[in-house]
């Protein structure tokens, strides 16, 4: 099944049919370069991902699902755990056609990017994560909680409006177990071991990320092909609230330009090692 609708804004809905489920994929019509999948945090769609994809539309076609069991994807009986919902991820390539992408997770978006790329490395062009949650630094269960409320006072106030409807859908005793997996999931050990190329952009004001000092040190433990990138400003959703340094920074390191410090956007730093 691969039904579509669009507004004629260059971008099209399509659904496609996922383990037997309904998921829904917003994509855009234009761009020879590789494919760009854009992929979302707990409990929320991939609606707020878009204000990035937009500004990325250019460099190739743009793919933002709701993984199944999100947003205007048909619900389950069963939350997917992390795992789980990466080999939807690449059912969700298979279903488009996409024989290779660059995938830009967000949060655990991130989680599942990276666990797409340990499975089916030949699949992945290349891997921007952006605010990559997990792992000891949002361990136990209630630090990371107080992290997440923290954050929700830093996000833009036009988060809400796009965020609040998806999180109630998704129910609060699932977001709660997926996002308990969530600060367990290994992503600095992942991260450190990624098989394809991979930028990590990371707000300055992210609650849910490590200090400076401890990002520039797994700058320097990281293998030469992984990027390190700061947004001045940014909380967790980078994606919706700084698209322009996002999507700058990213066009630049797609293009392996990043080493020039002078085209990267306002606000935007590459981390040296220590």
């Amino acid at each position: 099944m691969r039904a579509r609708s669009g507004p004629g804004d260059g971008w099209v809905d399509e659904w496609l049919e996922v383990a037997g489920t309904s998921v829904h994929c917003r994509r855009s019509t234009d761009g020879d370069g590789v494919p760009l999948v854009h992929l979302h945090g707990f409990a929320i769609s991939g609606a707020y991902l878009m204000p990035t994809a937009r500004a990325l539309a250019g460099r190739g076609v743009n793919v933002v699902p709701d993984l199944p069991g999100y947003g205007r994807s048909e619900r389950r009986g069963s939350v997917l755990d992390i795992p789980g919902l990466a080999e939807s991820a690449i059912t969700i390539l298979d279903r488009l056609d996409i024989d290779r992408a660059v995938l830009v997770g967000n949060s655990m978006g991130c989680a599942v990017s990276l666990e797409v790329a340990h499975m089916a490395p030949e699949r992945v062009h290349r891997l921007v994560l952006v605010s990559p949650a997990g792992g000891v630094h949002n361990q136990p269960l209630g630090r990371a909680v107080g992290q997440l409320a923290r954050d929700a006072f830093r996000e833009s106030p036009r988060m809400f409006p796009v965020a609040f409807p998806d999180y109630v859908r998704f129910g609060p005793l699932n977001g709660l177990r997926l996002f308990s997996e969530l600060t367990r999931f290994p992503s600095l050990e992942r991260l450190l071991h990624t098989p394809v190329p991979t930028l990590a952009v990371l707000g300055t004001r992210d609650p849910l990320l490590p200090s400076p000092d401890r990002i520039r040190e797994v700058a320097r433990r990281a293998p030469e092909h992984l990027t390190v990138a700061l947004v001045d400003r940014a909380a967790h959703a980078v994606n919706f609230s700084h698209p322009v340094e996002l999507a700058g920074v990213t066009a630049l390191w797609l293009d392996d330009a990043i080493g020039d410090g002078r085209l990267l956007p306002p606000g935007v730093r590459v981390v040296a090692a220590a």
